[in-house]
């Protein structure tokens, strides 16, 4: 499909802001809300900074929001698509020659008085790059292997670049979420299969030969070839000891000895689903858990109602990299996956991944106002 057709849209500000889906946005406030509580006990009960600064930032990007969603429709986003990919790409390799080194990582640019971290840009970028390709692309083409090479590669440059900043966890958001689009933009099962062979011998490779000193070390504890308390495996001990200890009802907020005391660390971004828990409880990370998962049920209704192609894979694109944020997060505080340090959207502090989870949820309901554009070619070409 190549050309772009214009369905009902709701026409005035008012109808636009009204028929605007609330079960999102009121899922996303209650998360932010959430988040604010976890800081302010982070903070031990001061409303310092921390649960001031992520309130504000969240009530900041909630109101660009709704506006970019109400004002922007399906055509913008096609039209962006392939530019705003080749920026992110442009700006990976900008970061390979005069990036920012932070914290032992090489992930950052400056650009003036702006410091960017284009991984971010491109969890976006290549969503909608991939949903355009395959909404422009003929439906008898998508099981063949000439037209399987360029989606491939549009995945595989950003995660090479993203991989020797060093930063795993990024690299397997862009690579879920590319995939899924790819998967459903009717990519056939023997390639796939095929595609996870490859996937194994390039981890074996990746493990050997790729993987930073601490990664691997990360990875033995996971895999139980090592065991270090102390060191690398410290984290998920700590972990482990919080959330075992919960119980039902948790120890009550405020109260979690683990992150009180500040045995656990990064209480504040990667591991605070296991203060949630320990304060709360099973029952506690459990609706958290659920509303995560009724944000992604109405992603994916936003994908089965839109009429383009692009829409729907754009809105299954958002809804796989916030699953993909949620599982891993959650998985790595338990010990199920290596710890590879992805916060838990929303409710952890930090611009960059709200930014990002937000960012997608503003195309989402764009893509959800004007789901009867049928069609889409963009505002420019």
């Amino acid at each position: 499909m190549t050309a772009l057709s214009i369905g009902s849209s709701p026409n005035t500000i008012f109808d636009r802001f009204r028929k605007l889906n609330w079960g999102i946005i009121t899922i996303l406030v209650a998360l932010a809300f959430v988040g604010v509580l976890m800081h302010f006990s982070v903070s031990s009960g001061a409303w310092t900074e921390m649960p001031l600064t992520h309130g504000m930032r969240f009530a900041v990007l909630l109101s660009i929001l709704l506006l970019s969603a109400m004002f922007l429709d399906t055509r913008f986003w096609l039209a962006i698509a392939y530019p705003l990919y080749a920026v992110g790409l442009l700006l990976l390799v900008g970061v390979e020659v005069a990036g920012a080194t932070r914290m032992g990582a090489t992930r950052w640019l400056d650009i003036g008085p702006l410091s960017l971290q284009p991984s971010e840009i491109m969890k976006i970028g290549i969503v909608l790059a991939l949903a355009r390709y395959y909404h422009q692309l003929d439906a008898r083409r998508t099981g063949t292997v000439l037209w399987i090479v360029p989606p491939f590669l549009m995945i595989v440059a950003p995660i090479a670049l993203i991989m020797h900043q060093p930063d795993l966890g990024t690299a397997m958001l862009v690579m879920f979420a590319g995939l899924i689009v790819m998967f459903l933009g009717g990519l056939l099962w023997r390639i796939i299969a095929a595609g996870a062979i490859v996937a194994v011998g390039g981890a074996i490779f990746a493990y050997t030969s790729l993987l930073h000193g601490y990664q691997r070390d990360r990875v033995n504890v996971f895999l139980g070839i090592t065991d270090d308390p102390l060191g690398a495996g410290y984290h998920v001990l700590q972990s482990k000891i919080a959330i075992g200890s919960a119980g039902l009802f948790g120890r009550g907020y405020l109260q979690g000895t683990q992150s009180q005391l500040d045995f656990l660390p990064e209480k504040h971004t990667d591991f605070i689903f296991t203060m949630i828990v320990e304060e709360f409880g099973l029952l506690g990370g459990a609706l958290v858990l659920g509303l995560f998962g009724a944000l992604m049920a109405l992603t994916m209704q936003v994908a089965l109602r839109a009429r383009s192609l692009f829409g729907k894979l754009a809105a299954a694109g958002v809804a796989a990299t916030l699953a993909c944020y949620v599982f891993i997060n959650t998985a790595m505080v338990i010990g199920l996956v290596p710890v590879v340090g992805i916060p838990l959207p929303i409710i952890s502090f930090g611009g960059t991944a709200m930014f990002t989870l937000m960012a997608g949820y503003t195309i989402v309901l764009s893509i959800d106002l004007h789901r009867d554009q049928h069609g889409a070619r963009g505002w420019l070409w």
